[in-house]
């Protein structure tokens, strides 16, 4: 008994150390692959031509002089037109473009003073600006800047006195994306044309006119 016990450990002992090498020589499973998540990427490509139109509040001052007499006053009214422009998608987030827009305006009020009773107006406005703005996915925060033009009329003495006047623009705005191609957005302009000299009936009048226009808008991009 003794002799067949002392075998059978000898047999297991031998099993036991011949294993690894038996383990080694089978066939190995290659060990599972895992692709890498790839980076969320921008649904919304803001390049491209777009349209739309916008609509808002107007706050225009008419800083009036006619010699040592101030005729200044300040109107507010509603304003809005239509606006086209084009964006670059330089990066996934950086946007740089130029934009141009027409609007209406109803801004009027008038002014008495040493004897003279002037009313001033202006009738629309327009600009033409470069925009750099910021996106995120469906979002877009932007500054612009550029040239302005406006309608300028002057009434008094009988008389009545108008000019187109050129100054510069500056703004901010944010713009959401709604689907691929409609987008609204909310933006603040001001607008500064400096002084502009004006005739009635044989009197000088100066003016510098300055606007601020909060407006929404609604575009679709091609």
């Amino acid at each position: 008994m003794k002799r067949l016990a002392l075998a059978g450990m000898a047999l297991t002992a031998a099993s036991a150390a011949t294993a690894p090498v038996l383990a080694a020589d089978l066939p190995q499973s290659p060990a599972p692959a895992y692709e890498a998540v790839p980076a969320p990427q921008q649904s919304i490509d803001w390049s491209g031509i777009y349209v739309g139109g916008n609509l808002g509040w107007n706050f225009g001052n008419f800083d009036n002089q006619s010699g040592s007499t101030s005729l200044s006053t300040s109107a507010n009214g509603v304003g809005g037109g239509l606006y086209t422009g084009y964006n670059f998608q330089v990066t996934p987030n950086v946007i740089v473009g130029a934009e141009a827009d027409f609007s209406l305006t109803d801004l009027k009020d008038s002014r008495t003073n040493g004897g003279l009773n002037l009313e001033s107006k202006s009738n629309w406005n327009s600009n033409i600006r470069a925009r750099v703005g910021y996106s995120f996915d469906r979002y877009l925060v932007y500054g612009a800047g550029g040239l302005a033009l406006a309608d300028l009329e002057l009434s008094g003495n009988g008389d009545s006195d108008r000019k187109t006047a050129l100054g510069w623009t500056v703004g901010a705005g944010g713009e959401a994306a709604i689907t691929n191609n409609v987008s609204a957005r909310l933006e603040y302009v001001y607008q500064d044309f400096g002084s502009q000299d004006f005739n009635l009936n044989g009197t000088g009048v100066s003016s510098e006119f300055n606007n601020s226009q909060v407006r929404m808008g609604i575009g679709y991009k091609f």
